[in-house]
């Protein structure tokens, strides 16, 4: 089953997301970490989601760029967790290797579609931080609607789809299905 799920910033999706790859593990059980961290509070956040993990089973595998790379990696019969494509999107957009990079969603794009069609058991995480009705800057503007364009490609294609808010979990597609795993 793929399992999209997003919401606010720091409300427990990741936690979530990690009992739902578990609840539907199938072979290997991978948790695909895509934060690339730059300052002492990603580097805290990584700390605490890997201390979250202890002990759960699950295979780390760093994949800052690139998403369509853990096919490579990893055995595409297992269950995956992929955290997250708000991350994943930062470190393709806004990489210090090469400066700003205004295609970078066309790029996730093609290798998320390479993955969700691969891969079968899969719990996808994201934020919404587009949601808010604030005008930003022209790049902040470029990546709010990349990641919500990711968003909406991950929940196309994606059996099923959850918002966390508030501690609560709703179930905006797939409540059959969701119901089988939660």
């Amino acid at each position: 089953m793929r399992v999209f799920i997003s919401g606010g910033c720091k409300n427990g999706k990741s936690t979530y997301a990690q009992i739902l790859a578990k609840r539907q593990q199938a072979g290997s059980l991978y948790y695909i970490a895509a934060m690339d961290a730059v300052d002492q509070e990603d580097e805290e956040r990584i700390a605490k989601h890997r201390q979250e993990r202890e002990g759960q089973g699950f295979i780390t595998v760093e994949q800052p760029l690139g998403i369509e790379n853990i096919l490579k990696k990893c055995d595409h019969d297992g269950s995956f967790l992929l955290d997250s494509l708000t991350a994943l999107l930062a470190n393709e957009m806004f990489s210090t290797r090469s400066g700003v990079d205004c295609n970078a969603c066309e790029r996730i794009t093609t290798g998320l579609i390479q993955v969700l069609s691969q891969i079968r058991h899969i719990v996808i995480v994201s934020d919404y931080i587009y949601s808010d009705a604030m005008l930003y800057d022209p790049l902040t503007e470029k990546y709010r609607k990349s990641l919500a364009a990711l968003d909406r490609l991950a929940a196309i294609h994606c059996d099923v789809v959850l918002e966390a808010a508030h501690t609560q979990i709703i179930v905006h597609k797939g409540g059959d299905m969701f119901h089988e795993i939660h």
